[in-house]
């Protein structure tokens, strides 16, 4: 199974989905892009998956034209600017699927509010793709 997440940015909401899908099934083939992708991975989105035992510290933001000519089971946007500027998939794709979250890069106010931002959003998307994970692959 190959699924894509795409985000604008790649680096948090797609980065934090693809570790917590990776986690649930070492077999699954995910990888995570964005149309207009950060410098790196947010500081905070490592920081927050970290406290679950996932580490993406290593992953590095990719541009989705890196993927537009591989095949995927599955791509999924997880936010609305991906999901309306989601490019053509030259590849074979089975199913395109949006689950969305806000954005937490764009959280404001003291480093605890910011951190708890981060967190909240992170257990949804944990939430959100064990079911998508739950009802969709592990059937």
């Amino acid at each position: 199974m190959k699924i894509l997440i795409l985000c604008t940015g790649n680096s948090c909401r797609s980065q934090m989905a693809e570790g917590f899908l990776k986690s649930f099934d070492k077999n699954l083939e995910v990888y995570s892009a964005g149309t207009k992708p950060a410098g790196a991975v947010h500081p905070k989105a490592v920081e927050a998956m970290k406290e679950t035992g996932i580490d993406i510290s290593g992953n590095n933001p990719k541009h989705v034209n890196r993927f537009l000519g591989d095949a995927f089971d599955y791509v999924i946007t997880v936010c609305g600017g991906a999901k309306e500027s989601c490019p053509a998939f030259l590849g074979k794709v089975k199913k395109r699927l949006h689950i969305g979250f806000d954005d937490p890069a764009e959280a404001t106010g003291t480093e605890a509010e910011i951190s708890a931002e981060f967190k909240r959003i992170r257990d949804e998307i944990k939430n959100g793709f064990f079911d998508f994970y739950k009802n969709k692959i592990s059937k």
